[in-house]
């Protein structure tokens, strides 16, 4: 294909573009929200993601790519950011990464695992640790675009510190019915057993297989594969289920 016929919007996604911290958050202990403000972003769906690279001063360069956690909104850009110990990218950018600093944002990147605002029909969202944050900002995306179509999170999670936007998740919102399992620790009077995720959850906090779901599932590998399988067996369609995996990047 020759250059002059690739899309400018494709152009878009495969430039640099310069991106200035205006804000960062803790969400829990090892992990942070940054928001960077990116002039010439051509925008994103929720789902996506983007590679960041940082830049040395003797050149060295490396980039690892993180989930989108915001809905669109002009050029700014919302990420969260779990912190790998070791990792060569992550402590930087959770630890050292301060409000006037620059990055390098690449991006939007993904059309699959993606929650588009037409879509009226019932949504199942699964995370797993760090996988929460794509599925955030699907709900995010349904807020901000006035959808009416229900959705329900089930948020596995080791322990209640751990969890991800827990105050805007314990607000809540109408058409969103979240549920938490705890796999190490639970909240005080917490009904259900402390355990991995099991197929009675997804039955009992899920969506009917009647329903036909749109299955959004992310997270480690492992939760993943064992996510889908259960819906499988359930008896969710598989051209219904949608997943991403978070597999090991050296952070």
């Amino acid at each position: 294909m020759a250059r002059t016929a690739v899309p400018r919007r494709l152009g878009d996604r495969l430039r640099w573009l310069a991106a200035e911290l205006v804000e960062r958050r803790a969400e829990s202990v090892a992990a942070r929200t940054l928001v960077f403000d990116v002039p010439g972003w051509p925008g994103h769906l929720p789902g996506q993601h983007v590679d960041v690279r940082l830049t040395a001063e003797d050149g060295y360069s490396t980039q690892r790519s993180y989930s989108l956690a915001s809905a669109a909104d002009g050029g700014r850009v919302e990420l969260t950011v779990q912190r790998v110990e070791d990792g060569e990218v992550s402590p930087y950018l959770t630890d050292d990464l301060a409000v006037g600093d620059a990055v390098e944002i690449r991006g939007p990147v993904g059309g699959w695992f993606v929650w588009q605002p037409e879509q009226t029909e019932p949504v199942l969202l699964v995370g797993g640790g760090s996988g929460i944050v794509p599925l955030m900002a699907m709900v995010r995306g349904r807020a901000a675009a006035g959808s009416r179509a229900p959705f329900r999170l089930l948020y596995s999670v080791r322990t209640p510190e751990d969890r991800f936007y827990a105050a805007e998740l314990d607000r809540g919102a109408p058409g969103l019915d979240t549920t938490h399992v705890y796999t190490r620790s639970a909240p005080d009077g917490w009904t259900r057993p402390v355990g991995r995720l099991q197929a009675r959850d997804l039955a009992e906090w899920g969506w009917p297989v009647d329903f036909e779901p749109t299955c959004y599932v992310c997270g480690p590998t492992g939760f993943v594969e064992t996510a889908a399988g259960l819906l499988v067996a359930l008896g969710h369609s598989p051209d219904r289920i949608r997943t991403e995996r978070f597999g090991p990047s050296g952070g």
